[in-house]
C-alpha cells in the first residue's frame, strides 16, 4: 500500500522545500533528546581478508531485547545525524543499537582493491549473518538510509523467504530505489552545485589512496578530471565491484525490480520532495509484494523531515523520522 500518513510528516513552515529541509536537518537541527551516543568500535575481519568497523552504542539494554542495525547512506558513518537520531531512540526503547559501515567509512581506508557500492546486497548479507550468530537471544530489526536502504532491500528481495531467518523486519528511509533516476538527478542544478562536490569531495581523495595501495587500479588523470557521480561510478565504483558501467551498475543494483520478491515486512519511506530521488520514480503498490509497505509524505527532503521545537521553533530537531520507521519496526516483533 502506499500512503504518506504512516508518517503524517508536515514541514516547518519556515523551511519550505526540499533542499532546505535536507540542509537544515543536516546541518543545524538537534538529533538527541538523551544524552549524545558512546560507542564501542569493533573490528570484523572478512571473508576476502578486509575488515568492516562496526560501532556499537554504549547505552543499557537488557540481554534479550531486540537489535537495531544502521545501514549508513553514501559516505556516511555513525556520526551521521540521523544515525546518532537512531541511537537516541534505541537508548529510550531499551534496544541494542549498532552502526557496521561500509568499506572506507569509518575514518580508515581498507585494505581490498574495492569500497562499497549501493546493491552490495553480499556484503549486507554477510554482517546480518554475523549479528545474528553473536546475538542469538536478540531479535534483528534492520533500517538503512538512503545508499544503505537501496543495498538492505536490494538483500531482502535477493534472500526472499530466507530473509525472515536473519531479521523480524526492515525498514529504507529516502533510498533511490532507482539508481539511475537518482544518479540522474544529483548530477543536475542546485544539487550537482552543492551535494555533487560535498560527495565527490570526501570520495575523489579516497580513490586516490585506493590507487596509491593498489597501484593500476583506474586511470588517475580521468578520475582527477571527473565532475559528477555518473563519471566516478564510471571509473571507479562500476569497474572495482564487477560491473560493465554506470549505467550497468546502476540498472543492476537498483532495488526497485526486486521489491516484489521480499517476504520479509519491509517498509519504504521516501518523501515525495527529496532533491536526490524524483518522486516520479518512487515505487508503487504495483512494484511491490504484499510484504512491502510505502510511506510517501509530500515533504521531509532527503533523509530530513525536521520538526519546529520550542517557541520559536529554532533549531527544531530530526527524531520524528527514527520515532515513526523505529515504532513501525518494533511493530513487527
Amino acid at each position: 500500500m502506499t500512503h504518506g500518513d504512516g508518517f503524517p510528516y508536515r514541514a516547518p513552515w519556515w523551511l519550505p522545500g526540499g533542499n532546505p529541509q535536507t540542509l537544515w536537518a543536516a546541518l543545524v537541527a538537534r538529533r538527541h533528546f538523551g544524552p549524545a551516543p558512546r560507542w564501542r568500535r569493533s573490528r570484523w575481519s572478512t571473508p576476502d581478508g578486509d575488515f568492516v568497523d562496526v560501532d556499537e552504542s554504549l547505552h543499557a539494554s537488557d540481554s534479550q531485547a531486540p537489535l537495531l542495525v544502521l545501514f549508513h547512506g553514501l559516505e556516511g558513518s555513525s556520526a551521521s545525524q540521523y544515525a546518532v537520531a537512531f541511537a537516541d531512540f534505541a537508548a529510550a526503547h531499551g534496544l541494542a543499537y549498532a552502526v557496521p559501515h561500509f568499506r572506507g567509512c569509518s575514518g580508515e581506508l581498507n585494505h581490498a582493491p574495492r569500497a562499497y557500492h549501493s546493491g552490495d546486497f553480499a556484503e549486507i548479507d554477510w554482517i546480518l549473518r554475523r549479528f545474528a550468530t553473536e546475538n542469538p537471544d536478540r531479535p534483528l530489526l534492520a533500517v538503512g538510509v538512503s545508499l544503505g536502504g537501496n543495498a538492505l532491500m536490494r538483500w531482502a528481495g535477493e534472500m526472499g523467504q530466507e530473509a525472515q531467518q536473519r531479521v523480524r523486519a526492515i525498514a529504507s528511509v529516502c533510498s533511490p530505489l532507482d539508481l539511475a533516476a537518482g544518479g540522474c538527478a544529483i548530477g543536475r542544478g542546485f544539487n550537482r552545485l552543492v551535494y555533487t562536490r560535498m560527495f565527490m569531495r570526501s570520495m575523489v581523495p579516497k580513490a586516490l589512496q585506493k590507487l596509491e595501495q593498489h597501484p593500476g587500479l583506474f586511470d588517475r588523470e580521468a578520475l582527477l578530471a571527473a565532475r559528477d557521480l555518473y563519471e566516478f561510478d564510471n571509473l571507479f565504483t562500476a569497474p572495482l565491484h564487477g560491473f560493465r558501467d554506470t549505467a550497468d551498475y546502476w540498472a543492476r543494483a537498483s532495488a526497485k525490480p526486486v521489491l516484489q520478491r521480499i517476504r520479509v515486512p519491509a517498509l519504504a519511506l521516501n518523501a515525495r520532495n527529496d532533491p536526490f530521488v524524483p518522486a516520479a520514480s518512487l515505487p508503487g503498490p504495483q512494484d511491490t509484494s504484499a510484504s512491502v509497505v510505502l510511506w510517501q509524505p509530500p515533504q521531509g527532503g532527503h533523509v530530513g523531515f525536521p520538526v519546529s521545537q520550542g517557541p520559536f521553533g529554532l533549531p527544531g530537531h530530526v527524531r520524528a523520522m527514527p520515532e515513526a520507521v523505529g515504532n513501525w519496526l518494533l511493530a513487527h516483533l
